[in-house]
């Protein structure tokens, strides 16, 4: 197992030691080993869906759990293959994808259509796929951002998928033509019995202002998670929360004072909890993305953000390029490492 501690260093009683007064763990509809019978059980979810979550709640090195871990490598459409995959070659190889999966006992694989259905004989009896159907691509010039259909649910569910996953880009120009096609993806989804998973994600140039970038504020990004809930994802993806004041900063929208005087703190585990009481108080499962590869420091930021995330009544983590942008054996510790935070029984939720 790995030394969370260790990893830590400095803020490990900062971390470990922290109990909300925020919104309390009792509020919530915490991961667990009998999730689906115990919440997605109240839904209007189709038998096939109950099944296939508990597929992935039943694979990996977390089987059993509740907890998810998964492996997401879209990032060749956006950031270009070579952008994502120089650093590792193996990697523009799809077999090496799921490899990667299967060997850092991961839960699922998250990945495009061309990806999976290039490889779906061979792996998708042996792991959960999970199909990204929209994307973002900047080889069209001058750049633009907005999330465009790439595949259909019926593709994915062809080729034996568990989940579709797409994303929304509250904020932007782009966003109610998105919440409408995935709104209408997710609900045939829904009906084919596949599990729906949002890439909740902000994206506008007026979220960054006096130097500080709210994209990742837990306010907006609150309400991000709220809107993806609302229509029907049953796991959001969102990036950890690093500050607040998103909507006092920019002016604009609505919010109250309880939600800064009351609902959250500055603690990196506030803002986290924050962010799972916007998913109907876990009612979605949260799960936190890992970042860009920053090199050295990777496994203790990997290590840190599982933490928070799983204190703060997250679902897990979707963890992509700090694990595949380095050798496969460094990759596995690293997806091994995360995976060790929501093993550990002695890390409890705050």
């Amino acid at each position: 197992m790995t030394d969370i501690s260790k990893l830590l260093g400095e803020e490990t009683q900062y971390l470990l030691g922290h109990q909300c007064q925020t919104l309390s763990k009792d509020m919530l509809s915490l991961p667990g080993s009998d999730y689906v019978s115990r919440v997605l059980m109240q839904k209007d979810r189709k038998p096939t869906v109950m099944r296939n979550l508990q597929t992935l709640f039943n694979t990996g090195r977390l089987a059993g759990t509740g907890y998810l871990s998964i492996l997401p490598v879209d990032q060749g459409v956006e950031h270009s293959g070579g952008a994502s995959f120089a650093p590792n070659p193996l990697y523009f190889d799809p077999d090496n994808i799921v490899k990667l999966a299967i060997e850092g006992g991961c839960n699922a694989v998250a990945s495009t259509l061309g990806v999976l259905s290039s490889v779906a004989r061979k792996y998708a009896h042996q792991i959960p796929f999970l199909v990204k159907i929209n994307h973002n691509e900047i080889l069209s010039y001058p750049n633009f951002y907005d999330q465009t259909l790439f595949a259909s649910v019926e593709q994915a569910f062809d080729m034996g998928a568990v989940a579709v996953g797409a994303t929304v880009y509250y904020g932007s120009e782009h966003t109610r033509r998105q919440v409408q096609e995935i709104s209408e993806a997710f609900e045939r989804a829904h009906e084919l019995g596949m599990v729906t998973v949002l890439w909740a994600y902000l994206r506008n140039p007026a979220f960054k202002k006096d130097g500080v970038d709210y994209h990742t504020a837990a306010d907006l990004t609150g309400q991000a998670n709220h809107l993806a809930v609302t229509i029907n994802a049953d796991i959001v993806k969102q990036k950890q929360a690093q500050t607040n004041g998103g909507y006092n900063a920019i002016q604009f929208g609505k919010t109250h004072p309880k939600v800064y005087e009351e609902l959250t703190s500055e603690h990196p585990i506030d803002l986290v909890r924050y962010q799972v009481a916007n998913c109907y108080m876990g009612r979605a499962g949260l799960i936190n993305s890992g970042g860009a590869s920053s090199g050295a420091d990777d496994l203790h930021q990997a290590v840190r953000t599982a933490v928070i995330n799983k204190r703060g009544g997250g679902m897990g983590m979707i963890s992509g390029r700090k694990a595949f942008q380095r050798s496969m054996a460094e990759g596995v510790d690293l997806l091994n490492a995360i995976q060790d935070v929501y093993l550990d029984k002695q890390i409890t939720v705050a």
